[in-house]
């Protein structure tokens, strides 16, 4: 009798530690692939980001008045294209963040275009989209980002305010230099999780940034 509990704790000691690998490691397996970087500063509020080079499925949709509607229009279009309507009707990997650059054209009107990363695998040709998706593969190489986050969801009513936040930021580190943000007016707000994830919700602000050569940034 007493060797078979021993058997049995044994046993059950042994599925336990099994049990709790196995729960340790399935976040990730599931994780969303997100293209590489590497801090190369970091300040309260924001840090500045070497992005290695990428490529990004893009959906261009112009004469915008509402960042939440035209993403929504954009993301539309591409998740036909990962879920099937490209040349090789294949399902593509689901990657993040889903990214919608903002370049302002008016005071009532934007262009935005909406990307979703493409995962390094495909090494930068992915399938071809259909050709009524009206989608176009950019490929950006190496660069410095300027990234704040933030919580929450990101809306018409506070994606301005978070970016004029990074700015000020970016004022701050730099002595007030005006050639450190590039291409002035334009700006990217990234979105990391599902529309039905109400708590735990990651955002960012992106803007291309230069004069950060002493951090490692390509000048």
């Amino acid at each position: 009798m007493e060797r078979q509990q021993q058997l049995f704790f044994s046993f059950a000691c042994h599925f336990y530690c099994f049990l709790v690998l196995v729960l340790a490691l399935l976040p990730l397996s599931n994780a969303i692939e997100s293209p590489q970087y590497t801090v190369m500063r970091s300040e309260p509020g924001m840090e500045i980001r070497l992005y290695k080079e990428s490529s990004w499925m893009s959906a261009l949709v112009s004469g915008g008045t509402s960042f939440e509607k035209s993403t929504k229009d954009g993301f539309h279009r591409l998740y036909q294209y990962i879920h099937g309507a490209n040349l090789n009707s294949s399902n593509l990997t689901k990657t993040a963040p889903v990214l919608t650059s903002i370049t302002t054209q008016s005071l009532h009107e934007s262009n935005y275009v909406v990307r979703l990363y493409m995962s390094a695998k495909y090494g930068g040709a992915s399938p071809q989209p259909n050709p009524e998706l009206n989608l176009v593969l950019d490929k950006w190489g190496s660069h410095c980002i300027a990234v704040r986050k933030f919580s929450g969801f990101a809306k018409d009513d506070n994606i301005n305010k978070e970016m004029e936040a990074l700015v000020t930021i970016l004022g701050k580190i730099s002595g007030g230099k005006p050639d450190s943000i590039e291409g002035k007016g334009s700006y990217s707000i990234a979105q990391y999780n599902a529309s039905f994830r109400q708590s735990g919700r990651l955002n960012e602000v992106w803007m291309n940034v230069s004069g950060f050569a002493a951090e490692g940034c390509p000048s």
